[in-house]
Protein backbone atom coordinates (compact mmCIF):
# COMPACT_ATOMS: atom_id res chain seq x y z
CA UNK A 1 0.00 0.00 0.00
CA UNK A 2 1.46 3.38 -0.97
CA UNK A 3 2.31 5.83 1.77
CA UNK A 4 -0.17 8.70 2.15
CA UNK A 5 1.29 12.04 1.15
CA UNK A 6 -0.18 15.03 2.96
CA UNK A 7 -1.58 17.60 0.54
CA UNK A 8 -1.21 21.17 1.77
CA UNK A 9 -3.84 23.56 0.52
CA UNK A 10 -2.27 26.73 -0.83
CA UNK A 11 -3.72 30.17 -1.50
CA UNK A 12 -3.47 29.50 -5.23
CA UNK A 13 -5.51 26.32 -4.86
CA UNK A 14 -8.15 28.21 -2.95
CA UNK A 15 -8.42 30.82 -5.65
CA UNK A 16 -9.02 28.06 -8.19
CA UNK A 17 -11.89 26.74 -6.13
CA UNK A 18 -15.40 27.51 -7.40
CA UNK A 19 -16.29 28.34 -3.78
CA UNK A 20 -13.62 30.99 -3.42
CA UNK A 21 -16.02 33.81 -4.23
CA UNK A 22 -17.96 32.87 -1.08
CA UNK A 23 -14.94 32.97 1.21
CA UNK A 24 -16.03 36.17 3.00
CA UNK A 25 -18.32 34.89 5.72
CA UNK A 26 -21.46 36.87 6.38
CA UNK A 27 -23.44 37.46 9.54
CA UNK A 28 -21.37 37.14 12.70
CA UNK A 29 -18.14 36.67 10.76
CA UNK A 30 -18.55 39.30 8.09
CA UNK A 31 -15.23 40.48 6.76
CA UNK A 32 -13.13 37.46 7.73
CA UNK A 33 -11.39 35.37 5.11
CA UNK A 34 -12.29 31.69 5.45
CA UNK A 35 -10.15 28.86 4.03
CA UNK A 36 -12.73 27.39 1.68
CA UNK A 37 -11.57 24.12 0.11
CA UNK A 38 -9.51 22.70 2.96
CA UNK A 39 -10.01 18.97 3.37
CA UNK A 40 -10.08 17.33 6.81
CA UNK A 41 -6.33 16.68 7.00
CA UNK A 42 -5.58 20.23 5.88
CA UNK A 43 -7.78 21.61 8.64
CA UNK A 44 -6.25 19.43 11.35
CA UNK A 45 -2.74 20.48 10.37
CA UNK A 46 -3.68 24.16 10.07
CA UNK A 47 -5.46 24.06 13.43
CA UNK A 48 -2.44 22.59 15.17
CA UNK A 49 -0.14 25.21 13.65
CA UNK A 50 -2.52 28.08 14.38
CA UNK A 51 -2.89 28.94 10.70
CA UNK A 52 -6.66 28.75 11.15
CA UNK A 53 -9.05 29.00 14.07
CA UNK A 54 -12.67 27.93 14.32
CA UNK A 55 -14.71 31.02 15.17
CA UNK A 56 -18.36 31.34 16.14
CA UNK A 57 -18.72 35.13 15.88
CA UNK A 58 -17.20 38.45 16.88
CA UNK A 59 -18.27 41.94 17.83
CA UNK A 60 -17.02 45.33 18.96
CA UNK A 61 -18.10 46.33 22.46
CA UNK A 62 -17.20 48.66 25.29
CA UNK A 63 -16.33 47.72 28.89
CA UNK A 64 -17.92 44.27 28.69
CA UNK A 65 -15.07 41.86 28.01
CA UNK A 66 -12.20 43.90 29.37
CA UNK A 67 -11.22 47.58 29.50
CA UNK A 68 -11.91 50.09 26.75
CA UNK A 69 -13.38 49.35 23.34
CA UNK A 70 -12.73 45.74 22.46
CA UNK A 71 -12.98 43.29 19.63
CA UNK A 72 -14.38 40.16 21.26
CA UNK A 73 -13.94 36.95 19.29
CA UNK A 74 -16.07 33.98 20.32
CA UNK A 75 -14.23 30.76 19.52
CA UNK A 76 -16.02 27.47 18.89
CA UNK A 77 -15.51 24.42 21.05
CA UNK A 78 -15.76 23.87 24.80
CA UNK A 79 -14.96 20.85 27.00
CA UNK A 80 -17.35 21.92 29.79
CA UNK A 81 -21.14 21.74 29.87
CA UNK A 82 -22.15 24.48 32.29
CA UNK A 83 -25.77 24.30 33.36
CA UNK A 84 -26.16 28.05 32.86
CA UNK A 85 -24.25 28.32 29.58
CA UNK A 86 -25.49 31.23 27.44
CA UNK A 87 -23.91 29.91 24.26
CA UNK A 88 -24.48 26.15 23.84
CA UNK A 89 -24.14 26.78 20.10
CA UNK A 90 -20.39 27.20 20.71
CA UNK A 91 -19.82 23.78 22.31
CA UNK A 92 -18.73 21.95 19.16
CA UNK A 93 -15.68 23.23 17.33
CA UNK A 94 -16.94 21.85 14.03
CA UNK A 95 -19.93 24.18 14.21
CA UNK A 96 -17.64 27.19 13.92
CA UNK A 97 -16.22 28.65 10.74
CA UNK A 98 -12.49 28.34 9.96
CA UNK A 99 -10.79 31.72 9.75
CA UNK A 100 -7.26 32.46 8.61
CA UNK A 101 -4.76 33.72 11.17
CA UNK A 102 -3.80 36.44 8.70
CA UNK A 103 -7.43 37.56 8.35
CA UNK A 104 -7.77 37.89 12.11
CA UNK A 105 -4.57 39.92 12.38
CA UNK A 106 -5.70 42.25 9.58
CA UNK A 107 -8.95 42.83 11.43
CA UNK A 108 -7.03 43.84 14.56
CA UNK A 109 -4.82 46.15 12.52
CA UNK A 110 -7.95 47.87 11.23
CA UNK A 111 -9.06 48.76 14.75
CA UNK A 112 -5.63 49.18 16.36
CA UNK A 113 -5.82 52.99 16.62
CA UNK A 114 -9.27 52.78 18.23
CA UNK A 115 -8.04 50.22 20.74
CA UNK A 116 -5.05 52.34 21.70
CA UNK A 117 -7.13 55.52 22.00
CA UNK A 118 -9.67 53.88 24.33
CA UNK A 119 -7.35 51.59 26.27
CA UNK A 120 -9.09 48.63 24.64
CA UNK A 121 -7.89 45.66 22.63
CA UNK A 122 -8.78 42.12 21.62
CA UNK A 123 -10.53 39.56 23.82
CA UNK A 124 -10.81 35.88 22.99
CA UNK A 125 -13.90 34.27 24.51
CA UNK A 126 -16.06 31.29 23.66
CA UNK A 127 -16.96 28.56 23.98
CA UNK A 128 -13.52 27.98 25.40
CA UNK A 129 -10.75 29.70 23.46
CA UNK A 130 -8.14 27.55 25.20
CA UNK A 131 -9.26 24.67 22.99
CA UNK A 132 -7.35 26.42 20.18
CA UNK A 133 -4.13 27.51 21.89
CA UNK A 134 -1.98 27.79 18.76
CA UNK A 135 -4.33 30.16 16.94
CA UNK A 136 -5.20 32.31 19.95
CA UNK A 137 -1.61 32.62 21.14
CA UNK A 138 -0.33 33.51 17.65
CA UNK A 139 -2.97 36.23 17.31
CA UNK A 140 -2.16 37.55 20.79
CA UNK A 141 1.54 37.67 19.92
CA UNK A 142 0.80 39.65 16.76
CA UNK A 143 -1.47 42.00 18.73
CA UNK A 144 1.25 42.63 21.31
CA UNK A 145 3.67 43.51 18.51
CA UNK A 146 1.15 46.17 17.41
CA UNK A 147 0.89 47.49 20.96
CA UNK A 148 -2.67 46.18 21.36
CA UNK A 149 -3.95 45.00 24.75
CA UNK A 150 -4.86 41.29 24.98
CA UNK A 151 -7.47 39.61 27.15
CA UNK A 152 -8.35 35.93 27.55
CA UNK A 153 -11.83 35.01 28.80
CA UNK A 154 -11.59 31.44 30.07
CA UNK A 155 -12.45 28.87 32.69
CA UNK A 156 -8.77 27.95 32.86
CA UNK A 157 -9.81 24.31 32.56
CA UNK A 158 -7.31 23.72 29.74
CA UNK A 159 -4.55 25.83 31.23
CA UNK A 160 -2.04 22.98 31.01
CA UNK A 161 -2.14 23.33 27.21
CA UNK A 162 -0.70 26.86 27.48
CA UNK A 163 3.06 27.22 27.53
CA UNK A 164 4.79 29.97 29.50
CA UNK A 165 5.51 31.76 26.21
CA UNK A 166 1.79 31.77 25.43
CA UNK A 167 1.00 33.17 28.86
CA UNK A 168 3.53 35.96 28.27
CA UNK A 169 1.29 37.49 25.59
CA UNK A 170 -1.78 37.69 27.89
CA UNK A 171 -2.26 41.11 29.52
CA UNK A 172 -5.51 40.31 31.33
CA UNK A 173 -7.47 37.17 32.08
CA UNK A 174 -11.20 37.09 32.79
CA UNK A 175 -11.10 33.91 34.86
CA UNK A 176 -14.38 32.10 35.49
CA UNK A 177 -14.23 30.58 38.97
CA UNK A 178 -17.48 28.68 38.71
CA UNK A 179 -17.41 27.13 42.17
CA UNK A 180 -15.26 26.88 45.27
CA UNK A 181 -15.42 23.12 45.79
CA UNK A 182 -14.97 20.14 43.51
CA UNK A 183 -18.43 18.64 44.06
CA UNK A 184 -20.29 21.81 43.15
CA UNK A 185 -17.91 22.55 40.28
CA UNK A 186 -18.55 19.13 38.77
CA UNK A 187 -22.30 19.56 39.20
CA UNK A 188 -22.20 22.95 37.48
CA UNK A 189 -19.78 22.12 34.65
CA UNK A 190 -19.16 18.38 34.41
CA UNK A 191 -15.45 19.14 34.87
CA UNK A 192 -12.97 19.53 37.73
CA UNK A 193 -11.96 22.68 39.61
CA UNK A 194 -8.22 22.29 40.18
CA UNK A 195 -7.10 23.37 36.65
CA UNK A 196 -8.81 26.75 37.17
CA UNK A 197 -6.87 27.29 40.40
CA UNK A 198 -3.61 26.17 38.82
CA UNK A 199 -3.99 28.48 35.84
CA UNK A 200 -4.91 31.47 38.00
CA UNK A 201 -1.82 30.91 40.09
CA UNK A 202 0.34 30.63 36.97
CA UNK A 203 -1.03 33.93 35.72
CA UNK A 204 -0.33 35.57 39.07
CA UNK A 205 3.22 34.22 39.14
CA UNK A 206 3.76 35.60 35.63
CA UNK A 207 2.59 39.05 36.74
CA UNK A 208 -0.63 39.04 34.72
CA UNK A 209 -3.84 40.80 35.77
CA UNK A 210 -6.95 38.79 36.66
CA UNK A 211 -10.63 39.68 36.85
CA UNK A 212 -12.54 36.81 38.44
CA UNK A 213 -16.09 36.14 37.27
CA UNK A 214 -18.51 34.24 39.49
CA UNK A 215 -22.03 33.35 38.31
CA UNK A 216 -24.49 33.45 41.20
CA UNK A 217 -27.22 30.81 40.82
CA UNK A 218 -29.61 30.40 43.77
CA UNK A 219 -29.43 26.90 45.17
CA UNK A 220 -26.52 25.93 42.92
CA UNK A 221 -23.55 28.24 43.57
CA UNK A 222 -25.06 30.53 46.20
CA UNK A 223 -24.28 28.81 49.51
CA UNK A 224 -22.17 30.76 51.98
CA UNK A 225 -19.71 27.87 52.13
CA UNK A 226 -19.25 27.79 48.36
CA UNK A 227 -18.78 31.55 48.13
CA UNK A 228 -16.29 31.42 51.00
CA UNK A 229 -14.32 28.75 49.17
CA UNK A 230 -14.29 30.87 46.00
CA UNK A 231 -12.92 33.77 48.06
CA UNK A 232 -10.16 31.56 49.46
CA UNK A 233 -9.20 30.51 45.93
CA UNK A 234 -9.10 34.15 44.88
CA UNK A 235 -6.78 34.94 47.78
CA UNK A 236 -4.18 32.62 46.25
CA UNK A 237 -3.98 34.94 43.23
CA UNK A 238 -2.61 37.74 45.40
CA UNK A 239 -2.18 41.20 43.94
CA UNK A 240 -2.82 39.88 40.42
CA UNK A 241 -6.55 39.92 41.16
CA UNK A 242 -7.95 43.37 40.41
CA UNK A 243 -11.60 42.67 41.17
CA UNK A 244 -14.40 40.10 41.28
CA UNK A 245 -17.53 40.35 39.14
CA UNK A 246 -20.60 38.75 40.73
CA UNK A 247 -22.83 37.91 37.77
CA UNK A 248 -26.48 37.19 38.61
CA UNK A 249 -27.94 34.20 36.80
CA UNK A 250 -30.44 35.02 34.05
CA UNK A 251 -32.42 33.14 31.44
CA UNK A 252 -31.13 34.86 28.28
CA UNK A 253 -29.51 31.65 27.07
CA UNK A 254 -32.60 29.46 27.43
CA UNK A 255 -33.91 30.02 23.85
CA UNK A 256 -30.66 28.65 22.41
CA UNK A 257 -30.99 25.41 24.42
CA UNK A 258 -34.53 25.05 23.09
CA UNK A 259 -33.47 25.83 19.52
CA UNK A 260 -30.77 23.13 19.70
CA UNK A 261 -33.14 20.63 21.34
CA UNK A 262 -30.85 20.26 24.34
CA UNK A 263 -32.58 19.58 27.68
CA UNK A 264 -32.12 22.71 29.75
CA UNK A 265 -31.38 21.89 33.42
CA UNK A 266 -32.32 25.35 34.73
CA UNK A 267 -35.65 25.70 32.94
CA UNK A 268 -37.49 27.15 35.92
CA UNK A 269 -34.53 28.64 37.75
CA UNK A 270 -34.93 32.18 39.06
CA UNK A 271 -32.19 34.76 39.34
CA UNK A 272 -30.85 35.84 42.75
CA UNK A 273 -32.62 38.46 44.79
CA UNK A 274 -30.95 41.80 45.44
CA UNK A 275 -30.45 40.71 49.05
CA UNK A 276 -28.70 37.50 48.00
CA UNK A 277 -26.37 39.32 45.63
CA UNK A 278 -25.56 41.88 48.31
CA UNK A 279 -24.74 39.10 50.77
CA UNK A 280 -22.34 37.51 48.29
CA UNK A 281 -20.74 40.87 47.44
CA UNK A 282 -20.19 41.54 51.12
CA UNK A 283 -18.69 38.08 51.62
CA UNK A 284 -16.08 38.81 48.98
CA UNK A 285 -15.53 42.32 50.29
CA UNK A 286 -14.83 40.93 53.75
CA UNK A 287 -11.74 39.33 52.22
CA UNK A 288 -10.56 42.73 50.99
CA UNK A 289 -11.61 42.33 47.36
CA UNK A 290 -13.03 45.00 45.09
CA UNK A 291 -16.36 43.60 43.92
CA UNK A 292 -18.81 44.56 41.17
Amino acid sequence: MSEHIFRSTTRHMLRDSKDYVNQTLMGGLSGFESPIGLDRLDRIKALKSGDIGFVHSWDINTSVDGPGTRMTVFMSGCPLRCQYCQNPDTWKMRDGKPVYYEAMVKKIERYADLFKATGGGITFSGGESMMQPAFVSRVFHAAKQMGVHTCLDTSGFLGASYTDDMVDDIDLCLLDVKSGDEETYHKVTGGILQPTIDFGQRLAKAGKKIWVRFVLVPGLTSSEENVENVAKICETFGDALEHIDVLPFHQLGRPKWHMLNIPYPLEDQKGPSAAMKQRVVEQFQSHGFTVY
